[in-house]
């Protein structure tokens, strides 16, 4: 084939080549310099790089020096997710915006208070005609992350104190970016569906009376129409992904820019390229397609037996996209359980009930239980694997007609609470700008004349 490459193609192909094969670092290397790779270490804590209050999320504790895993706990400003989730659940009433305000100011909101805030962000939803039309529907993507990154850039032009990082007016941005970022997200599906799909172009403009939620299947649905029980499951999904603490990629990526001094939308571009990768915000998808596949090599949903083989291959690399994995099972923090598939779990089952998926909901709860068993049998590994939030977000997603596209999207407009909540608190607190350590391992070697290479 390489007759067929241009003078600059076969250049190009050399050098990478070259690269590949001089550029690859020896993994003794790493142990011998005692290297904390992905800032972890060996035991798989993460390092400690930094304070934060905004979250907190627990798995183990520490017992005469050995690490003991405990069930999950996701912590918000100090209150418990469970606690967060019950409190707007019993009132009947949708949870994100509460749960922006707790994030973002630290307490929780009074009813005055809560409709006031309510009103604000309602005030910020919206994006001008040319914003819209110039920038998502002139230039539409076939990747809804990039286009959301190519927008956030843009709107610093729209901006009159883009530069200005004091924390009033970063606020104002992070709430300007949080109210928009459904705009952005389902605008950019819609010139997606049109311009490469062939379908119709529909842009509806949000509703002030609703939130973040609704105001998503609104703009996202042609005829417009969703039911009460959908809009309160997709928004338990924003509460569920909202924060993760400061630990995780997106929002360490969020401190790191932040500590060089640089924009709102530069840092929330980094986070958004952050999220994108397929080991952060990826994942849902591919537990979709994985059991997408698996509904058409199971025969019997119901038969235990027929599950553990298929997951067994899952594991032996013969079967889906031969990775080794089993997708939503397993996480880098929790073991025993992650308390964001707990609750969602419970709520996911309802609306199968009333969608009439109860099988396909049985399937996912057969693996949820019989994977740990597998993976023990076929890794050794006896710590604990339990089902992520990923494991049943896809299901819930699909069942809420919200195509593949838009589901790390959806996370993103989640997950902008929890970057600008990280992002005032490394402007409060003026930290040193965070520039981690690395040592050099290459050869010395002379600088040799051009005559005598």
């Amino acid at each position: 084939m390489e007759e067929f490459l241009s003078m600059d193609e076969r250049f190009l192909s050399k050098r990478s080549k070259k690269i590949q094969e001089t550029g690859r670092i020896d993994p003794e290397l790493y142990k011998r310099f005692e290297v904390k790779r992905g800032l972890r270490d060996l035991d798989g804590r993460g390092v400690l790089v930094g304070l934060t209050e905004i979250g907190e999320v627990h798995s183990y504790i520490v017992d005469e020096g050995e690490l003991v895993p405990v069930p999950g706990r996701l912590i918000y400003r100090g209150v418990d997710i469970f606690d967060i989730v019950k409190g707007f659940a019993r009132d009947d009433r949708f949870g994100f915006e509460e749960t922006v305000y707790l994030l973002l100011f630290g307490e929780l909101p009074k009813r005055e208070e809560l409709a006031e805030f309510e009103q604000l962000l309602s005030g910020y939803r919206r994006l001008s005609e040319n914003f819209v039309s110039d920038m998502i529907l002139k230039m539409p993507s076939r990747d809804i992350m990039n286009s959301m990154a190519r927008s956030v850039l843009a709107l610093y032009s729209t901006d009159v104190e883009p530069e200005n990082t004091s924390v009033d007016n970063v606020l104002v941005q992070c709430l300007k970016l949080i109210a928009c970022f459904p705009l952005i997200a389902v605008y950019s599906y819609n010139a997606l569906e049109h311009y490469f799909q062939g379908k119709s172009l529909h842009i509806h403009a949000p509703k002030p009376e609703l939130g973040a939620a609704e105001n998503i299947l609104h703009m996202l649905r042609a005829d417009s129409q969703y039911t009460r029980l959908e809009a309160k499951l997709l928004d338990l999904a924003l509460v569920l992904h909202a924060e993760h603490g400061g630990g995780n990629n997106s929002s360490f990526v969020t401190h790191v820019v932040t500590s060089s001094g640089s924009d709102t939308y530069s840092v929330v571009a980094a986070a958004l390229g952050s999220l994108k990768g397929p080991r952060h915000g990826g994942a849902n998808f591919k537990v979709v397609q994985m059991f997408e596949d698996m509904k058409r090599n199971v025969k019997d949903w119901e038969d235990e037996a027929q599950i553990e083989d298929y997951l067994g291959r899952l594991l032996d690399r013969q079967a889906f996209d031969q990775s080794g994995l089993i997708y939503g099972m397993g996480h880098a923090v929790y073991s025993v359980s992650d308390p964001r598939s707990l609750i969602f779990k419970e709520h996911v089952e309802v609306l199968a009930r009333e969608k009439g998926m109860e099988a396909e909901f049985g399937l996912y709860d057969r693996v949820e239980r019989l994977a740990p068993k597998v993976i023990a049998e076929k890794r050794r590994i006896y710590k604990g694997v339990s089902a992520n939030v990923d494991f049943y977000s896809g299901f819930a997603y699909r069942m809420l007609n919200i195509p593949p596209e838009l589901y790390t999207p959806i996370f993103a407009i989640s997950r902008i609470v929890g970057w600008s909540a990280h992002r005032i608190e490394e402007l409060v607190n003026q930290g040193k700008i965070i520039r981690p350590a690395y040592k050099s391992v290459a050869p010395r070697r002379p600088y040799v004349g051009m005559d005598q290479r």
